[in-house]
């Protein structure tokens, strides 16, 4: 009886490295992350733009005393703090987001401040002008973009423990976003 041989095997030619952000079943990781940009770029500035409002008084707002009394109005204690504090997180929140600096902290921030602004809205309707489609909108674009990471073009790419999107870390910051956000509305009368 003969042996069959075997021929030899070639060695396999390492995986290429994915680029950060890109999935490596997609040929459009450039796609992707174009995508995310307008996202983050979009809630951001926009976010960035109600905080300014409350802080400022700018496109209109009423600053911080009119704002204050708006949340004295809506139920919470010391307004204008409430108006400080909801200003810096909309105005901070949506900045790191527009530029993807620690999104997925940025991302928690404000779900915690559209969690409150969905309850202050109300939810007796879906539709505008007394329905809270427009903050819960937001509220899950916030979310998804935690877990969904920034992708490549974000500042996140150049931190050590931000270079990778995870997951995981995306879902603690939105929980962190949710159980901050429920935290203040039980301060609310």
């Amino acid at each position: 009886m003969t042996s069959h041989s075997v021929p030899p095997t070639k060695p396999q030619a390492a995986e290429p490295a994915v680029p950060y952000g890109a999935s490596p079943l997609s040929p459009f990781s450039a796609v992707h992350d174009t995508g995310l940009l307008l996202l983050r770029l979009a809630l951001g500035l926009t976010m960035a733009a109600h905080g300014s409002q409350k802080l400022f008084g700018w496109f209109g707002g009423g600053g911080i005393s009119g704002t204050g009394a708006f949340f004295t109005k809506s139920g919470y204690p010391a307004g204008d703090t409430m108006a400080l504090l909801a200003g810096l997180t909309e105005t901070l929140g949506g900045l790191g987001l527009a530029v993807g600096l620690l999104t997925p902290l940025a991302a928690a921030a404000l779900v915690g401040t559209l969690v409150n602004a969905v309850a202050v809205h109300g939810t007796g309707a879906f539709f505008a002008p007394k329905g809270s489609e427009y903050e819960l909108l937001l509220t899950v674009v916030a979310a998804a973009l935690a877990l969904t990471g920034p992708g490549r073009y974000a500042l996140d790419r150049f931190l050590p423990g931000l270079r990778t999107p995870r997951p995981a870390v995306g879902a603690l910051a939105v929980l962190l976003g949710l159980v901050l956000g429920g935290a203040l509305l039980l301060v609310r009368n």
